[in-house]
């Protein structure tokens, strides 16, 4: 970190019962790129670690996959959907993977685009459980995460950034999410400061 504003090891009072951990696109999909900082591996260690926790607190831990079959294709200098022409995708391509860990209670939400608001139960799923704060964590940083952070912030949830739980297509998009942007809609804190805030 390069941001003098962010410290990582600041403690937290973090409610779990009214605390949901939201994780973005662990799928195979995901988990097969170049991710940076971070490799895929540590995302889904420490995504682990936190699921684990919260369930142990009494919170809510939601899956989020995207149908990547189903991604809006407009026009873009640098498009991410899949170009018509390539081949097709693995037939578990969308599925999470088996070290993410899913867990009997846990939700599973399935989104057809960046971000997991739009076109989803997950406002519901929130509001039926009293939801007032989201920690997040998945893959990419600047994509995924950053686009359901911001309608998250709309909606008005208080929002937990879990930093090293978190990866990006490169690490320059990464810090730069991560110091530029998530700071002003809510706390950015490591693995572990989460977990000590949780007791």
């Amino acid at each position: 970190m390069t941001n003098p504003l962010i410290n990582l090891n600041q403690p937290l009072a973090i409610d779990p019962k009214t605390t949901a951990l939201v994780q973005i696109d662990l799928q195979h999909s995901n988990l097969g790129r170049t991710l940076a900082p971070y490799p895929g591996s540590q995302v889904v260690a420490n995504s682990v670690r936190l699921a684990n926790a919260f369930r142990q607190h009494g919170g809510t831990v939601i899956f989020v996959r995207v149908d990547v079959t189903q991604l809006l294709r407009l026009s873009a200098d640098a498009p991410l959907s899949r170009p018509l022409d390539a081949p097709p995708l693995p037939a578990h391509a969308c599925d999470l993977v088996p070290e993410a860990a899913v867990q009997e209670g846990d939700l599973i939400v399935t989104k057809k685009q960046w971000g997991a608001f739009h076109g989803t139960d997950l406002e519901q799923q929130l509001r039926r459980r009293h939801i007032r704060t989201i920690a997040l964590t998945g893959i990419a940083t600047n994509i995924g995460i950053e686009s359901t952070a911001r309608a998250a912030y709309d909606l008005g949830y208080e929002l937990l950034f879990a930093e090293d739980a978190m990866s990006g297509i490169s690490a320059e998009e990464h810090h730069f999410t991560t110091e530029h942007m998530f700071i002003r809609m809510g706390h950015v804190r490591s693995t572990d400061a989460i977990l000590r805030s949780l007791g």
